[in-house]
């Protein structure tokens, strides 16, 4: 499944809908306001909340947390210590694994990839003409929620950059 994303997710308090490749409504990004961190609340179509995103305070590197409804970290978001411009994040899954992020970031030409060198989502600025959207094809299978999630982190993350 494709999905349509606009950049700039984290603007303050904003909320937007995140659409299928039918022009569907999806998922509904809810900027939280009043908050010292980024923060938003990823909901599917009906209303239900899917992931909340937080903005890690104080940390040395730049990292955001993927907490599901329970509040409980199912992924982190973090730039990698030592690495070449292009492959700058990794995300640490709670369970011990690990996504990689490969590509270009800035220019938004991505892909996400499980341990075993799987592609679960491959994002693209290429698939539209739309300026400042991009879009987001996940594997059949793949969590949609927790890579919709991952890829608007690296969005901000990039963008703060």
């Amino acid at each position: 499944m494709r999905y349509l994303v606009r950049e700039k997710l984290f603007a303050i308090g904003d909320d937007y809908w995140i659409e299928d490749d039918h022009g569907n409504k999806a998922f509904l990004v809810d900027g939280k306001v009043l908050r010292l961190r980024h923060t938003f609340e990823l909901k599917d179509a009906g209303g239900r909340v899917v992931a909340v995103v937080k903005e890690k305070a104080f940390t040395v590197r730049d990292a955001m947390r993927i907490e599901n409804t329970d509040g409980d970290t199912v992924a982190t978001v973090r730039e990698k210590l030592f690495t070449p411009f292009r492959d700058k994040y990794r995300v640490e899954l709670a369970d011990g694994g690990e996504l990689k992020i490969h590509g270009d970031l800035i220019d938004k030409d991505y892909r996400i990839e499980n341990g075993h060198g799987d592609e679960l989502a491959r994002i693209s600025r290429k698939w539209f003409r739309v300026r400042d959207t991009y879009g987001v094809e996940i594997a059949d299978g793949a969590d949609t929620g927790l890579l919709l999630a991952v890829a608007a982190c690296v969005d901000h993350l990039t963008e703060e950059d």
